[in-house]
């Protein structure tokens, strides 16, 4: 029997939810360099639906509401973004980094993706960096997303391309999947490489209604000063890598740390510093 025939959705739900309110911390105190790599993306998408002064925003599973804030900008104090998430915890850091921005026009919201608490044709934009892949059914969220949107409304999602192509998460899953840490990435079940097929993605939007559709690759670097940086970095945001090391035995985490290391010798330049090759895809339509 595979993984997906016996994939217990709710089960995966509620799991999920407490997963993201554990890592909130760290994705707190990763925040720059979550920042500094997801950028582009935030751009794309931004001139991609292009939010007008006046119009109303949702940014999906906003975590610490990077896009939604540049949105609120962009709107003006006549239009508003609503900066949503399941997890309370990320909410906490979303309000914030909003309270440092000085932001009026920005409404905080507990939201599932895949049952939005909000109105029919109630928003013009929606915005989900690499929300939708780890979401039960995506199918559901996107429809959901649709129907919350005014007609012509503006879609526009990033979700990570294969795991082959971003190895920044591949080597550190292979050293525990290795050790038998963790199971190697299953297929056809949510997480961070699940919609990583721009046929997948597409098919997803023309099925749930959406038109003018773009799915398109965009290629991204993460560095990282050292390789204790990113050490750092990949235990506060990935709880599995978290969970399958940091209960081991000291002299066990070494090893880990020097298998992973070793993994990454050909991205790390004479000084230490860490060049990770990276790549998302993006997409938008129009309800």
């Amino acid at each position: 029997m595979s993984r997906r025939e016996t994939f217990d959705a709710n089960a995966y739900r509620d799991g999920s939810l407490a997963g993201w309110e554990e890592a909130a911390a760290g994705w707190r105190r990763q925040r720059e360099a979550i920042d500094a790599l997801g950028m582009p993306v935030a751009r794309w998408m931004l001139d991609a639906t292009a939010p007008a002064p006046g119009e109303r925003v949702l940014e999906l599973a906003a975590g610490l509401g990077e896009i939604g804030m540049l949105a609120a900008k962009m709107v003006g104090p006549e239009g508003s973004v609503i900066v949503s998430d399941q997890a309370e915890a990320m909410l906490a850091g979303a309000r914030e980094r909003g309270g440092e921005l000085d932001l009026g026009n920005v409404e905080y919201r507990v939201l599932s993706g895949e049952w939005i608490d909000l109105p029919l044709a109630s928003v013009q934009v929606v915005l989900c960096r690499w929300g939708y892949m780890l979401m039960a059914d995506p199918a559901a969220a996107l429809a959901e997303t649709r129907r919350v949107l005014v007609p012509g409304g503006r879609l526009a999602l990033a979700v990570w391309d294969t795991i082959e192509c971003n190895p920044w998460a591949a080597l550190p899953g292979a050293v525990i999947a290795e050790r038998g840490l963790a199971p190697a990435p299953a297929v056809g079940v949510p997480g961070p490489f699940a919609l990583g097929d721009p046929a997948r993605v597409r098919g997803l939007l023309e099925g749930t209604g959406f038109a003018e559709i773009e799915v398109r690759a965009l290629d991204l670097t993460r560095r990282q000063s050292s390789f204790a940086e990113f050490w750092e970095s990949i235990l506060d945001v990935s709880r599995t890598f978290h969970d399958a090391v940091m209960g081991l035995p000291e002299a066990e985490i070494e090893e880990v740390r020097d298998a992973l290391r070793a993994r990454l010798t050909p991205f790390t330049a004479a000084d230490g510093a860490l060049e990770l090759p990276a790549r998302t895809l993006v997409a938008s339509a129009s309800a």
